[in-house]
């Protein structure tokens, strides 16, 4: 299984501030399995959806 990114935030959000985690909230409240990950090579947090490879 793998995954799309939707959204990248970078990981220097203001303090109190969750971008990714709001953003991922509102993608779940509309039924999508949405996650954040965090990108550690780029230093950015990741929402993303699973998807299905195809064969």
């Amino acid at each position: 299984m793998g995954a799309k990114v939707l959204e990248r935030f970078p990981a220097g959000a203001p303090r109190g501030s969750w971008p990714a985690e709001e953003y991922a909230a509102e993608r779940r409240a509309r039924g999508e399995q949405a996650t954040v990950v965090m990108d550690l090579k780029s230093d950015a947090f990741l929402v993303v959806v699973p998807t299905r490879e195809e064969d």
